[in-house]
């Protein structure tokens, strides 16, 4: 703390100094105020505090993932959100971890070696009662996973590293693959326990059961990649995401999507008794609608081409025989109005 001198204090001090009594170089002299930071050799810090909020950046996006994919399986609200992401050895890591466990081995594929998933017990079991007809409420139980559980948590995990994969992508095509499904932490031993890691820890809610899901990646696995976990290459890649690469996977998701196909004979306005005294046999007149008049086919609401109703073997079908752009359609519109009046 620095001291403040009274205007006493200050005028004995220049007395001594003309006097002779006091050196100058001996009042300006600065006190020795180095600032000592600690470091621990055992333990160095790896990833800088850039690359570890990448890193959250990247799981927050996971977490968000994971709760749609999750809801929709288990029928039930699903909450997952990273709660903390920090380094430490893998030894502490290990050391916190219940026994019996469940214990995810991930083959981080194209990078070397593997990195761990850790799923609490009580988000383990909730999730496996819900799967098999239960409630889903909390169960404190003690014991490891049958063949049976095992094989249902192994499908669950394998959809939760699909989402891993997509909140990657913006820094590596990541292709995660589930190794193995340990339940006791000391025969995980994918790196030396000196080795540093990084852990995301992600708060779960399942219901009303709460726990943890921890992913544990080894420096070692994700070195070749650390200058990518920046956030200068981050926003870079994100801003790159309208290439042509993108835009044809895109295109293809959206060559696969399901659309609703009417063909519309014609129409007609009828009050509500007019329909409720409709019987079989009752001939409709259709309204500004000729017999040999082609018909509307229409992609989801939009009028879209003109067709003809014909038959393929036992099915009804139609062929088209022209297409309805903007002003052929607006054209259309017209004429069949004028028809109308």
């Amino acid at each position: 703390m620095t001291e403040v001198l009274s205007q006493d204090e200050i005028d004995q001090l220049l007395t001594a100094i003309t006097s002779g009594d006091v050196e100058t170089e001996e009042v300006s002299r600065p006190a020795d105020q180095r600032k000592i930071k600690i470091y621990d050799f055992k333990r160095p810090d790896k990833f800088s505090k850039e690359q570890i909020r990448t890193v959250s950046i990247m799981h927050e996006t996971f977490a968000r993932l994971t709760t749609t994919s999750l809801s929709a399986q288990l029928r039930s609200i699903v909450t997952v959100h990273v709660a903390s992401v920090d380094q430490l050895t893998y030894e502490e890591f290990i050391r916190s971890i219940p026994s019996p466990a469940t214990l995810a081995v991930i083959n981080m594929d194209p990078l070397k070696g593997s990195a761990i998933f850790e799923i609490d017990p009580a988000i383990t079991f909730s999730v496996i009662d819900r799967l098999f007809g239960g409630p889903g409420d909390e169960a404190k139980l003690d014991r490891e996973l049958t063949d049976i559980e095992t094989s249902v948590m192994e499908n669950i995990i394998v959809r939760i590293l699909g989402n891993m994969r997509e909140a990657w992508s913006q820094v590596i095509d990541l292709r995660p693959r589930l190794g193995q499904i340990e339940t006791t932490p000391q025969f995980a031993q994918i790196v030396p326990p000196t080795e540093m890691v990084v852990l995301v820890t992600l708060e779960t809610k399942v219901g009303e059961v709460e726990g943890m899901m921890n992913f544990c990646i080894p420096y070692l696995t994700i070195e070749p990649i650390i200058s990518k976990l920046s956030a200068q290459y981050w926003y870079s890649s994100v801003r790159r995401g309208a290439t042509t690469e993108n835009l044809n996977i895109l295109r293809e998701r959206l060559s696969s999507t399901e659309l609703t196909m009417v063909a519309e004979i014609g129409a007609m306005d009828l009050t509500v008794r007019d329909v409720l005294s409709l019987q079989v046999g009752d001939v409709v007149r259709l309204q500004n609608t000729r017999v040999n008049d082609p018909m509307v086919l229409k992609i989801g609401n939009r009028r879209k081409f003109l067709c003809k109703p014909g038959q393929i073997g036992n099915k009804l079908a139609v062929q088209i025989i022209n297409q309805l752009e903007d002003i052929e359609q607006e054209e259309f519109e017209e004429l069949a109005a004028e028809e109308g009046e």
